[in-house]
């Protein structure tokens, strides 16, 4: 094949984007997408872990969802801190810091003695998740021109099912290998590995052009940048509903994560959902959302996106929910079930480094995707709290419902940023 045939073929490619990224913008690229990676690897090891720390440890089950309450609030103060840090340091210098908090902690999970330690130390690690996602997401935002912005967002978003699935091989080699009161340690004290990644990062990627310019600018205004301009009178519709986005798409994820597993096996008594098989489906279907929507984000446009794939997880839900199925069904089903409820966050990163201006970006980004995901969190309690009275997957339904539809309200109501250009 000739080298014109080549370069012909990458220009029109789903993946000529790519190709036409220069050397410091795939550094970025793939140094926000492997440190997402990581946290999701680091993350997710607590899920697999539960069951061994129930039967060792004794704890019980609210045992492990406060650890995992807490964790999600956590993260969500972490997200808050770390915008408001990129703002004054550098996203780059904020990503570093959120990525070697998250790996420190996760070491201590490994080593804690009792269920207060543990509790403590996976606390702690949650600021370092929350605030690595931040930083990152708006990194690689301000990197990437705007014509392709949504689809390097949604690809390094894509990082966490990357990170999820390895969590799972890990997870089945060191129990495999190990007896389990060794392997569970084992897995969290090899969160250690992102800390090692930092050193790339502070090799290899530069702060953006974009926020470089803006810093230059205030400071011969001799002015920084306040965390409360996101709440002026210009800012504070925005910030409010980009609030309402994000809760809508964290609530009704959390909904349908937390408690579809409890229902399907307590009333419809289905065994397939703790096969390796059932967890494969989800997690493959959740990576090839993230692509897909990534690639919607730019073509179709933020907004018809977002309420794409929110109808596409409410339908999800009320599937589950409502219709009669077997284990066979379940274990398809699961593709889509990933597919929907994680295309929903793939442009969630482009389109929030948008809406907000470059010298308030990182307070804008990390308030509004952390509150969003603080009040999310609290619609599990409220599933629980509500199937005291009425059906749980009745609840399930109603709240993932509710979630979804505030989220495609919120998106109708907001302006449309695909391709908008970012202010120096």
């Amino acid at each position: 094949m000739s080298t014109q045939a080549l370069s012909t073929e990458q220009r029109e490619g789903f993946f000529s984007w790519f190709f036409a990224l220069t050397g410091k913008e795939r550094r970025t690229f793939w140094s926000c997408k492997i440190g997402y990676a990581l946290d999701a690897m680091d993350t997710q090891f607590l899920s697999f872990v539960i069951p061994t720390l129930i039967a060792t440890w004794g704890l019980s089950k609210g045992d492990a969802g406060l650890i995992g309450t807490v964790t999600l609030l956590t993260s969500a103060a972490g997200g808050w801190i770390a915008g408001i840090l990129s703002d004054r340091i550098g996203r780059v210098k904020a990503l570093q810091i959120t990525i070697l908090w998250f790996a420190f902690f996760t070491v201590l999970c490994g080593l804690a003695q009792n269920f207060t330690q543990l509790l403590w130390a996976r606390g702690l690690m949650g600021f370092g998740m929350g605030g690595e996602w931040t930083a990152g997401a708006i990194l690689i935002g301000e990197v990437i021109r705007a014509k392709d912005r949504g689809k390097a967002v949604g690809m390094v978003q894509a990082g966490w099912a990357i990170g999820w699935g390895v969590s799972a091989l890990l997870y089945a080699l060191m129990f495999s290998l190990l007896p389990a009161e060794w392997a569970w340690r084992s897995l969290f004290l090899l969160g250690i590995l992102p800390a090692l990644f930092v050193i790339f990062i502070r090799r290899f990627v530069d702060e953006p052009e974009v926020y470089v310019a803006v810093k230059k600018k205030a400071a011969r205004a001799e002015g920084q940048p306040s965390f409360w301009q996101i709440f002026s009178p210009k800012m504070l519709s925005v910030t409010l509903r980009a609030v309402l986005l994000t809760t809508g798409a964290q609530g009704g994820y959390y909904a349908i994560t937390t408690w579809l597993p409890t229902f399907l096996k307590t009333e419809r008594h289905l065994t397939v959902l703790g096969t390796g098989g059932y967890l494969a489906m989800v997690i493959v279907g959740s990576y090839v959302g993230y692509i897909v929507s990534a690639f919607l984000t730019d073509y179709l446009g933020r907004k018809k996106n977002f309420i794409l794939f929110a109808t596409g997880s409410m339908c999800i839900a009320l599937a589950y929910t409502r219709l009669p199925v077997t284990d066979g069904v379940m274990l398809f089903l699961g593709f889509p079930l990933g597919f929907c409820v994680s295309g929903v966050f793939s442009g969630m990163g482009a389109f929030l480094t948008e809406l907000f201006p470059t010298a308030i970006r990182g307070s804008g980004q990390g308030f509004s995707y952390n509150m969003g995901r603080a009040v999310g969190s609290l619609f599990p309690l409220m599933i629980g709290m509500s199937s005291q009275s009425m059906a749980l997957g009745e609840a399930i339904g109603v709240f993932a419902g509710t979630a979804y539809g505030v989220m495609i309200l919120a998106a109708l109501t907001l302006p449309e940023t695909a391709g908008k250009q970012l202010e120096s």
